[in-house]
């Protein structure tokens, strides 16, 4: 399934670059595609993803979903 979130808080594409391994991190997700312009990132989840647990490690990484 493919799912879409906006990231609030990326600046640059060193913050693309931590959005992008922190989620590629997570089981479930592959396939990730961070838009720096619009901040929305769309992924493909093979398999249920904790959506709590994303919003924990996107807060940790200094970002915000939306």
């Amino acid at each position: 399934m493919k799912r879409s979130i906006k990231i609030i808080g990326m600046t640059c594409q060193h913050c693309v670059a931590t959005v992008y391994k922190v989620l590629s991190k997570l089981d479930g997700i592959k396939n990730i595609d961070v838009d720096l312009e619009t901040g929305i990132v769309t992924f493909e989840e093979v398999k249920p993803v904790d959506m709590d647990l994303l919003r924990t490690r996107i807060s940790e990484a200094g970002y915000e979903v939306g």
